[in-house]
């Protein structure tokens, strides 16, 4: 049985908080890179462990099927494999196909797959010409409406309500949703808000199935509540009933999927609506460097107040406190143009793999998926492999369903003749010469026969795309074998069928190249932010204040995907020779203002003019360590504790007699310089002074507290005091006539010591990171 103690043991103070949190509701609010995963799984296992929680009872709820796999495999590392980890669609189709016999009766309905053939149907039925990109735009705007409950002909009054710009006239889209509607129940099918719908009537109308669900599941955890939309809080409160065990985690500074109906509200007025809820921040950033973090957090304070939406945004903003050592400077690149940009980018890319970065730890994130072409075409032609993201699901893909389906066949051969092993299989379809070579070599065959190749073709467009994920198959075949040696191609296949029924995508080693929106979730070492320029970010049809809040928060999200390399670029012109009429994106200005700020604590960067020919310099880091306590080790978030260099509940080795010695002779500089006695030194540097007891200009210079200007001044005549060797307090006082070093940030503009003055002192200060992750992790602690 799992010990609850070592659960807690690897946690920092908020997450075990957070842990030890099992009762009533709780309220997590979780900055990005924060361990929030983390936090949530320790506590259902905690739970668990500890009896608060039936592991049958718990449903842990998020919002994509990769995210639940995710949380799945840490419950089972944790020793609580048996709490059931869904998605809202997973839960309810699963609960809708149980009670659907017994409460209508006969099979449940079809599920539609994507919507997109039927929308077309509705719009030609409609005489409403359409091309695939509006077929889109019409089927998120049909998710839209049935996530936030609204039905055709409301459509109009509900589109103006909400401020929402419409991809067509409002009656053009009143007509094909509703045409979309007829088409779907003629044929039988449902689609996935349906599900929920259905869902929550079975759940409204049948209270002995409400009661029968309740008693089954009497505890649950939201993760990214931010994201929830009317129609899932609907079917929440229906699987709460009157009980109040929630546990709800987000961040309201990373809401970008308005367009689903999605709204931050919920998270915000937990507290209201729960006046007893227990609400946790969470803030240390176990992801991303000093700068990145100091770019996130200027980026999101930079939020006007003078609206109602940035008034609230503001309220809801997370300040993230960097945990990892520092890193280089963000980068910001100008470009005469978008060609030259793309250049630009992929040659600085090409560069840093040539140094042995990995290119699947590389991603170039734009606003649109227009604008990958050209940045395809610019690594193509450098030869640095890549993956487009968001465009199509992987095993949905036509190149990817032709050669599961090839496998199949070749593992049926295989496994009729000798019970799944590689070897028949490679003979099958690989004319009998690779029945010695193993899985990889099998598979690598069989992909042969549908257009793959070991080289990549050039140049970039559909023939490239077919080969990634040609390649992406043969690189998960050889990661399989070299996990299970002596598996075959049925075990091959069956992982496969496995993969594409949670859509969990093998990683490919390029370059990603993704939309902001796509990018949610992910994180890789370098990130590329291109284009950015007025109509682009913030979009063109981003009008209300809402909107263009919601615009910060999607940049935001970009720039907290990267853990060490951050790069922000915009051209001025569209083509080459062109107008330069394009001006740098708004939010550029508080990140430029800001930039001065970070620099002096490490965390800024230099502007810089990009000609796309070649990799742009970048400035010198500030190279500052992390302050942890020295007693228990453990990261010091509180400015007085980062000051002493430990807890404040930690034991204190404080030489009393030594700690007066020091205080005579600040006195007595204080006097000299007609200063407070704390603009020599605050009690707080005195204090880790005389408990750290340094012996050499180095070891002193470590505490916080003793900048530069004071070592050069003060460092001789503390280290005599400190070895026994001072001259009196009077002698010592002669020697010091020096007005205060213009160079150290002015301590007595404060009117007492306590935390602002120990913040202010020490811009370049970090806390400690843990341990490093356990395998699994991403982005946080271990």
């Amino acid at each position: 049985m799992t010990d609850p103690d070592e659960l807690l043991a690897g946690l920092d103070r908020e997450q075990r908080e957070v842990a030890r949190a099992l009762h009533g509701p709780v309220c997590v609010l979780a900055g990005a890179g924060t361990g929030k995963t983390r936090a949530i799984t320790h506590r259902i296992a905690y739970g668990v462990a500890t009896g608060a929680f039936q592991a049958n009872q718990l449903l842990a709820v998020t919002f994509t099927a990769r995210a639940a796999g995710e949380m799945r495999g840490r419950l089972r590392g944790l020793g609580a494999g048996t709490v059931q980890a869904r998605t809202f669609h997973s839960a309810a189709l699963r609960q809708l196909q149980y009670f659907w016999p017994q409460t209508v009766g006969g099979p449940p309905p079809r599920i539609l797959e994507s919507k997109i053939s039927l929308v077309a149907e509705a719009a030609a039925a409609c005489r409403i010409k359409t091309d695939r990109a509006a077929l889109r735009d019409l089927a998120s705007e049909i998710e839209w409406c049935k996530s936030t409950q609204t039905a055709p002909e409301d459509y109009g009054t509900a589109v103006a309500k909400a401020q929402k710009v419409p991809p067509r006239e409002p009656a053009e889209v009143s007509r094909v949703y509703a045409a979309y509607e007829e088409h779907k129940r003629d044929r039988g099918f449902i689609d996935f808000e349906d599900v929920l719908l259905l869902t929550i009537g079975v759940l409204e109308s049948k209270p002995n199935v409400a009661d029968q669900v309740r008693s089954q599941y009497r505890h649950f955890v939201v993760d990214e509540y931010q994201d929830v939309n009317p129609l899932q809080q609907r079917l929440l409160d229906q699987w709460l009933g009157q009980r109040d065990s929630l546990c709800v985690v987000g961040d309201a500074s990373q809401t970008i999927y308005s367009f689903t109906g999605a709204t931050p509200e919920y998270l915000l007025g937990f507290p209201d609506r729960y006046p007893d809820a227990t609400v946790i921040r969470l803030v240390r950033d176990y992801r991303s460097t000093p700068q990145v973090v100091g770019v996130a957090n200027a980026l999101l304070g930079a939020i006007p107040q003078d609206t109602q939406a940035g008034r609230r945004a503001a309220r809801a903003r997370l300040e993230l406190v960097a945990q990892r050592h520092a890193g280089p400077p963000a980068g910001y690149t100008e470009y005469p143009d978008e060609a030259a940009e793309a250049e630009g980018v992929a040659e600085n890319i090409r560069t840093l793999i040539e140094r042995g970065a990995r290119p699947a730890e590389i991603a170039v994130l734009f606003r649109i998926n227009a604008q990958s072409e050209v940045y395809e075409q610019a690594l193509a032609d450098r030869g640095v492999p890549y993956v487009v993201r968001g465009i199509e699901r992987f095993f949905d893909r036509p190149e990817v369903r032709q050669a599961v389906l090839l496998l199949r066949g070749a593992a049926r051969s295989s496994g009729a003749a000798e019970g799944g092993s590689a070897g028949s299989a490679a003979g099958d379809s690989a004319g009998g010469d690779g029945s010695m070579e193993g899985l990889a070599a099998t598979v690598r065959a069989v992909l042969s026969g549908n257009g793959w190749s070991p080289k990549a073709p050039a140049g970039s467009g559909r023939a490239r795309e077919q080969w990634e994920s040609l390649a992406a198959l043969a690189a998960l075949a050889e990661e399989h074998e070299a996990g299970h040696p002596r598996a075959g191609l049925v075990e091959f296949v069956r992982e496969l069928e496995e993969r594409a029924a949670v859509q969990h995508a093998p990683v490919v080693d390029g370059v990603t190249l993704a939309s902001l929106h796509s990018a949610k979730g992910l994180e890789w070492d370098a990130v590329y932010l291109v284009g950015l320029t007025e109509g682009l970010m913030p979009i063109t049809y981003a009008e209300t204040d809402e909107q263009l809040e919601e615009e910060r928060r999607l940049l935001y999200v970009g720039v907290t995907r990267a853990r060490e390399t951050l790069q922000l670029s915009w051209a001025l012109a569209r083509a080459p020779g062109g107008r330069a009429s394009r001006r740098p994106s708004r939010f550029l200005d508080s990140l430029r203002e800001a930039k001065a700020a970070m620099a002096d604590a490490g965390a800024g960067g230099v502007v810089r003019r990009g000609s796309g020919r070649g990799p742009q310099e970048q400035g010198k880091s500030k190279r500052t360590g992390p302050v942890r306590c020295r007693v228990c080790g453990k990261a010091l978030i509180e400015a007085v504790d980062r000051k002493l260099g430990r807890c404040a509940d930690c034991p204190s080795d404080l030489d009393q007699a030594l700690f007066e010695r020091l205080r005579e002779w600040r006195l007595a500089q204080a006097t000299d310089q007609s200063v407070p006695a704390y603009v020599v030194f605050t009690d707080a540097t005195l204090t880790a002074i005389a408990e750290t007891r340094p012996t050499e200009r180095s070891a002193l210079a470590r505490i916080p507290g003793v900048g530069a200007g004071k070592l050069e001044r003060y460092a001789d005549q503390v280290l005599a005091i400190l070895t026994g060797s001072a001259p009196a307090a009077d002698e010592a006082a002669a020697d010091s006539q020096e007005p205060p070093d213009a160079q150290e940030p002015p301590e007595s503009q404060w009117p007492e010591e306590p935390a602002e003055a120990a913040e202010a002192s020490e811009p370049g200060e970090m806390l400690e990171p843990l341990p490093e992750p356990e395998p699994g992790d991403v982005g946080e602690p271990a």
